[in-house]
């Protein structure tokens, strides 16, 4: 099939930023793309060829969408799996698969994978209502402090709460979750793992990431990771055992703890491109936006190698500001050498909102932690 310059479509289900920065990459070698969110404004409208408004949950309006394209591929799991389905036994091509993306998609299903295949997790209970844990905190079948988590629809943070007494929990929505046991780690680290129509497999380097800690959002991601070289290859490992075990096409982000005795433990994954990849647009020879592109389309994996240290700050609605956004002191970190920020051309800003990032690059490790700390704390993402 010919993908460039050609009547080839690709199918793009959520245009948020990472989608936006898919198009990048589709811009780059003229692949003709058609995109459906369900804002009006989202920031993938501006840069696709076609644009459709369309609830990525409605069965319809996913199944009329994707018969429309050659390929199609997800920026977001949020989305109609069983119209997916059916556009694969209709003989569409839709990476990653129905199948991948409905085990992912829902939290509990996703950690009892990780049980059948022996890929080691956080011990867990799974609840059909958030209203039986109380019965099982005082029966002993589950122990406070636990990290609570909605089995379906959690992103960015949002379907977790950690659990530290019995009234936490009125506070929390009555859904299907699960009880996970929290784990003493000395790092959260992920590995983005990219694996093609055509069996390619490769790994991007392990990276560490610093998460804010009441937002839980990642605030800072570090490449590469500040571990020992077998501590790596160990995440790595799993990683590769994770993506063997799912057979996804495209990327797979998966996010890790290294426990206080080195253990690598598997958090959860997303299949995508991610938070914790977005370092290589600038640091590594093969961004991960081109390399989920080149997977799904089911050409040669580029090189996932950093050309130099890369550190990535993200960018997110500072607290007490909701409104039309402004970012504050962006000419201030434009002076700093090695620093790149991405706007992904949300006009309204909230608190915790994610804006942008900010990508920096140095040949010194400890000179990049630095500069990313100086652009963490001059840059402000406020309301006019």
């Amino acid at each position: 099939m010919h993908f460039f310059s050609s009547d080839f479509k690709l199918g793009i289900l959520g245009g948020g930023q990472l989608g936006k920065m898919l198009l990048y990459e589709t811009r780059k070698w003229d692949v003709y793309t058609k995109v459906m969110d369900g804002s009006p404004d989202a920031p993938s409208r501006i840069a696709s060829n076609e644009f459709t408004q369309g609830d990525l949950m409605d069965f319809d309006a996913v199944y009329n969408f994707g018969k429309d394209v050659d390929v199609l591929t997800i920026e977001i799991e949020n989305v109609n799996v069983d119209a997916l389905e059916k556009l694969e036994q209709e003989g569409k091509t839709v990476y990653p698969s129905s199948r991948t993306l409905r085990t992912i998609q829902n939290k509990a299903s996703q950690k009892l994978f990780y049980v059948d295949n022996n890929i080691p997790t956080a011990p867990f209970t799974r609840f059909a209502y958030t209203s039986e844990i109380e019965d099982s905190i005082s029966n002993g079948g589950l122990q406070l402090p636990f990290v609570w988590k909605s089995a379906q629809f959690g992103y960015d943070g949002q379907g977790v709460k950690i659990v530290r007494t019995v009234e936490d929990l009125q506070t929390l929505p009555n859904v299907e979750c699960i009880g996970e046991q929290m784990v003493d780690f000395k790092n959260e680290l992920a590995v983005i793992v990219a694996r093609s129509a055509k069996g390619e497999t490769v790994t991007y380097p392990v990276v560490e990431m610093e998460f804010h800690p009441e937002a839980n959002q990642v605030e800072y991601v570090i490449c590469p990771a500040r571990i020992a070289p077998e501590v790596a290859e160990k995440a790595q490992n799993v990683a590769l055992k994770v993506s063997e075990g799912f057979g996804h096409v495209g990327l797979l982000a998966v996010e890790l703890f290294q426990t206080q005795d080195d253990e690598i433990l598997v958090n959860e994954v997303a299949p995508r491109p991610h938070n914790s990849g977005h370092y290589s647009i600038e640091a590594s020879y093969t961004n991960q936006f081109e390399q989920h592109i080149r997977a799904i389309l089911g050409l040669p994996l580029g090189k996932t190698d950093s050309k130099v240290a890369g550190i990535m700050v993200n960018l997110v609605g500072a607290e007490g500001h909701t409104g039309e956004v402004v970012y504050e002191n962006i000419d201030s970190i434009l002076e700093l050498k090695g620093v790149t920020p991405h706007i992904y051309g949300k006009k309204q800003t909230r608190p915790f909102r994610k804006m942008g990032h900010v990508t920096i690059v140095n040949e010194d490790m400890a000179e990049a932690r630095k500069l990313a700390q100086t652009v963490k704390e001059t840059i402000k993402v406020i309301s006019q």
